[in-house]
């Protein structure tokens, strides 16, 4: 143990306990073979069976519903007729279409909303265990609306999957945020990324003909729902609660000390019990900030602006628009239109590929290089694309340059923007603020969302393929913001993010100013300014 942790020392196993070695707490310069010592087994399970029951099905519920689109618009055809005795009018079949797709992110809208109130009562893993709850009456609705002849229950259950993709995507990053350690937090939170490319991935590949994507089978893939969801229901329980929201929020340090334990693999954890301790010191009183709150705080100006910019960059910088002209492109490129479904395939093993090399570089190269090259390099080829689109006719291999753009926008995306956002947003807020925060990204997320599925075809119409140019000055903008306001946040406890949004936001909360106070009085080797005011007795009994 270090010379300076002696007040730390009531904390470990034994008080003769030589504490961890040397090597065992790392750096971000540590080399990549030491570095697995943080990736302890629950670790990885817990982000593993998270992820699997949340972010993949968000990614799957993307993906699922485009294979099956002839035969759902078959079924609500045959079963408007059998109700009304006519064949169901072409508007209403094009409306009934719409709201089936775009339903999913207003559920994942009112999702978000109730992140907060169900958080607040069962923490970060039971609201998890709680949602899959969700995803299995949504999977037997869809599975069962053929065999029932209501296209309701698959519009109705599209509804409810959206819900469960709005809890998950707020949960899941907030759990996966408090129960990682600093050094490869980015690492870890990258796994959401990861597993919704995945998800995006196996509803392509489910929903080909040879499998589900058949019209005696296609209600099987809205019933794969169901599948992660039990998985997680049945191994979450094992692991435990987060330790941030054990010791900060519920005051038991019993069972944050024990749940710090079993995440990182090691007895003695006080160290990181002291960094959570210290975050209770600045942050006295702990009470869950309402979002209106957290909107007119001037000491979270620059980090609202910050996750509010990211999420919206991340839904409206194009990516989605891509599918839209992946088929005629392909079909360009002399590809028969019968094998085009599986040359698609290739686009979501990129997405794979890219989310897996994030999450290896990402504790390296740091959070701000990835977003700016994620964004800078998609201002390029969608510039690039704009003018193969234009010229595609001019000549036979201009498509294939056009197939290339759509590959390295999307390798663009997946190897930063695509995951980050999520992480950024557990990490630039303190304990309390953290469920207002997601509350606020979720909405900016889904409304985004719908905002891109809803105005996209009227811009497309105006645009043409120069509608690109308009997702290309998108990124620019989120790649220039992040270049000059946002810090690094690789390596760093979550007080020193907030320290460093502090210096921007040039207001520092009451109790931070005498926390920094006393740091620095530690460093110029003063004696330290009385802090009894913010530390109260409890906290020093149990550290001091």
């Amino acid at each position: 143990m270090d010379s300076q942790e002696p007040s730390v020392a009531p904390l470990t196993c034994g008080p003769s306990h030589p504490g961890p070695p040397e090597g065992a707490r790392l750096t971000s310069g540590t080399p990549g073979g030491s570095r697995r010592k943080d990736w302890s087994c629950s670790l990885i399970v817990a982000s593993l069976v998270g992820a699997f029951g949340s972010s993949f099905l968000y990614g799957y519920n993307l993906s699922v519903v485009n294979a099956p689109t002839p035969y759902i618009k078959a079924f609500y055809n045959e079963s408007w007729e059998r109700r009304h005795g006519h064949p169901i009018d072409p508007d209403t079949l094009t409306l009934l279409w719409s709201v089936t797709v775009s339903i999913f992110a207003i559920g994942g809208l009112v999702g978000t909303l109730m992140v907060k109130l169900i958080g607040k009562f069962l923490g970060r893993k039971y609201t998890l265990l709680v949602n899959n709850g969700f995803a299995i009456c949504a999977a037997l609705l869809m599975a069962c609306s053929l065999q029932a002849g209501a296209f309701e229950m698959l519009i109705f259950g599209r509804f409810i999957m959206g819900v469960d993709g709005g809890v998950a995507l707020s949960a899941l990053p907030m759990y996966l945020s408090e129960i990682s350690p600093k050094e490869i937090r980015g690492s870890l939170g990258q796994v959401t990324a990861i597993f919704i490319c995945i998800g995006v991935f196996t509803g392509q590949v489910l929903g080909l003909p040879e499998l589900l994507g058949k019209e005696s089978t296609w209600p099987y893939l809205f019933g794969m729902n169901a599948v992660p969801a039990v998985v997680q229901l049945v191994s979450l329980p094992f692991l435990p609660e987060s330790p941030r929201y054990l010791l900060l929020e519920k005051h038991n340090q019993v069972g944050a000390k024990q749940a710090f334990q079993t995440f990182l693999g090691k007895e003695d954890v006080s160290q990181e019990m002291e960094e959570v301790l210290a975050e209770r010191r600045v942050q006295r009183n702990i009470r869950l900030v309402s979002v209106l709150e957290l909107l007119r705080s001037p000491f979270v100006r620059w980090q609202v602006v910050t996750v509010v910019l990211t999420m919206a960059c991340y839904q409206l910088c194009g990516l989605n628009v891509i599918w839209f002209y992946t088929n005629s492109i392909f079909g360009k490129a002399g590809i028969p239109p019968e094998k085009i479904p599986y040359i698609t395939l290739s686009t979501g093993g990129i997405e794979i590929l890219a989310a897996v090399f994030s999450g290896l570089v990402i504790e390296r190269l740091g959070r701000k290089p990835l977003l700016i090259g994620g964004f800078g390099l998609m201002t390029l080829f969608f510039g690039i694309l704009t003018i193969t689109l234009t010229l595609q006719d001019h000549a036979h291999w201009i498509p294939y340059l056009s197939i290339v753009c759509i590959l390295a926008i999307i390798a663009s995306f997946c190897s930063g923007p695509g995951g980050i956002p999520f992480i950024l947003t557990g990490e630039v807020f303190q304990q309390s603020q953290r469920p207002a925060a997601f509350i606020i990204a979720g909405t900016v997320n889904w409304l985004s969302n719908f905002a891109v599925g809803l105005l996209f075809p009227f811009i497309q119409k105006s645009l043409g393929t120069y509608c690109f140019l308009v997702f290309a000055a998108i990124c620019l903008t989120g790649a220039v913001y992040f270049y000059f306001i946002l810090p690094e946040t690789k390596n760093r406890t979550h007080a020193e993010i907030s320290q460093a949004f502090a210096k921007r936001n040039k207001a520092y909360p009451p109790e931070e100013k005498i926390d920094l106070a006393v740091a620095d009085a530690k460093m110029m080797g003063k004696p330290e300014p009385d802090s009894s005011s913010t530390l109260d007795n409890s906290v020093k009994n149990e550290i001091v």
